[in-house]
């Protein structure tokens, strides 16, 4: 800073300059006054200051909080809705509300979702229906053991008329009536046989036909309609009929097993019909919804003969899996209600919960009826379309 020299003669060092200023002290000096703010110096004594690391640079925050207009010792929360009881006390008057935003949209409101079960119905119910078949009603769950049971053929011993496989009404414990001349048909098959049977030799009892209970199939509404068939004016015609609807069972509910669960079934009364129709409506069903492969086994059920149970082949599990049971109605069960001797009656049913499962890869039936059903799935599950079905009308065009 050329404050002194040497004195070449002597060796001693010399002052040049008569007072020294230390520009570094009063830059010091400068942003001590300024309490550190770095605007008092110029921008190039900062930096040298900051290279001799004689200061380095803070950035500080301070706040100023004061009362405002809304100021109270104690929150409150502002109120959001206008209530009864604002109202009726009073304290609306003193009540603070939130601002209300008439520029906001509301939450989007969605609106109701098939379930997957009602998609397939839909859908199998649209098959049934190009196929000619009429749909049978079935909203009355509740049935007498006589067209539960006794229409059928169904000995009154049987074990499926136990209260461990059956739910029992206990009130009104018991119909009110049944037609009295088909009831003594019935009644006579029941005890003495008849049309080539003799019967199953027992005391057939008013007061177990007339015991009500929830339903455990479908085949009681196809009994009556059966009835009403060979009764109607103009006597028996031809027909087709289906129904899909729910029907309750007393069993051990399990990963495929529910109290209740939903019925398909399907039957069609004409002349001299042989087993040969029946394994081909079946087929043509089973067709549309994609099932192509099928295989047919010996069964026994007490008002069909013969019986079959049906298989069809699982391309996931890779086997073949019970889909179906089938069959033609007994004599005995026909010749009550009427039915020229030549009519013969073919039928097949099936759960509408198993195709589903298969249809939504479902492993577990409590996951897709009942009160553990996730409704995320519901609103997400996709349109129900069978490709076997759409080929087949394809085919038809």
């Amino acid at each position: 800073n050329k404050w002194a020299k040497k004195d070449k003669a002597s060796g001693n060092l010399i002052a040049v300059v008569s007072e020294a200023k230390d520009d570094v002290r009063e830059q010091l000096a400068a942003l001590q006054a300024a309490n550190g703010d770095p605007k008092a110096l110029d921008d190039k004594a900062v930096q040298a200051l900051k290279r001799r690391k004689l200061i380095s640079l803070v950035t500080r925050k301070s706040y100023t909080v004061s009362r405002g207009p809304d100021y109270k010792p104690k929150r409150v929360k502002k109120a959001a809705d206008l209530t009864k009881e604002m109202l009726d006390s009073g304290s609306y008057k003193t009540t603070t509300f939130k601002e209300y935003n008439f520029q906001t949209l509301g939450e989007s409101v969605g609106g109701g979702y098939l379930h997957p079960l009602l998609k397939v119905r839909a859908e199998f119910r649209k098959i049934l229906m190009q196929m000619g078949f009429e749909e049978m009603p079935t909203s009355k769950w509740v049935e007498s053991s006589f067209w539960n049971f006794d229409s059928l053929f169904q000995p009154q011993s049987h074990p499926a008329r136990d209260a461990h496989d059956t739910f029992f009404i206990k009130e009104p414990a018991a119909t009110v009536s049944v037609p009295e001349d088909y009831y003594e048909r019935v009644k006579t098959m029941h005890e003495s046989g008849g049309s080539g049977s003799i019967g199953y030799r027992y005391d057939f009892k008013r007061e177990e036909a007339f015991k009500n209970l929830l339903r455990t199939h479908t085949t009681a509404i196809s009994s009556q309609m059966l009835y009403k068939l060979a009764n109607q004016e103009g006597g028996f015609q031809p027909a087709r009929y289906f129904s899909i609807d729910r029907v309750f069972r007393n069993e051990t509910m399990d990963a495929t097993h529910l109290c209740e669960f939903h019925q398909v079934e399907g039957l069609v009364a004409d002349y001299d019909l042989s087993l040969g129709d029946l394994i081909g409506t079946i087929e043509t069903f089973f067709k549309k919804i994609g099932i192509t492969k099928l295989r047919f086994k010996p069964a026994f059920n007490p008002y069909t003969e013969p019986s079959m149970e049906i298989f069809g082949y699982h391309p996931d599990l890779k086997k073949w899996t019970e889909i179906g049971n089938s069959g033609m109605f007994r004599p005995e069960m026909l010749a009550p209600m009427g039915l020229p001797e030549n009519v013969r009656v073919i039928a097949w049913g099936l759960s509408l919960e198993r195709p589903t499962m298969i249809k939504y890869r479902i492993d577990n039936i409590r996951n897709l009826f009942g009160h553990k059903v996730d409704l995320a799935m519901t609103r997400n599950a996709p349109i129900c379309r069978f490709e076997g079905g759409e080929e087949e009308e394809k085919q038809h065009q």
